[in-house]
């Protein structure tokens, strides 16, 4: 593409860099904040019984937050609902 066809190309350039640039800036203030805050040691999302399984999913599936729901895996959409290890847990 020449500049004939496009001729903002390095002024949209130059405006998605500096986007990027303040973007990058405010996360790594973020994740300064985090760790001075204590927020590293968080608790996990993830069901005890589904730690460490390849079969985990954990995606929340919907449009708005009444409507959202939780696929924790294929096998069990909910989770696993009893005590004890899940019979389908594999590495």
């Amino acid at each position: 593409m020449n500049n004939a066809q496009y001729p903002f190309g390095m002024v949209h350039y130059l405006f998605r860099k500096a986007d990027y640039t303040r973007w990058h800036r405010l996360e790594s203030k973020r994740h300064i904040l985090r760790s001075q805050l204590g927020f590293v040691d968080h608790t996990p999302s993830r069901p005890k019984a589904c730690s460490g399984c390849s079969n985990y999913h954990g995606v929340a599936y919907g449009t708005t937050s009444e409507t959202r729901t939780m696929l924790v895996c294929g096998l069990h959409p909910y989770g696993w609902q009893t005590e004890g290890t899940c019979p389908d847990w594999i590495r």
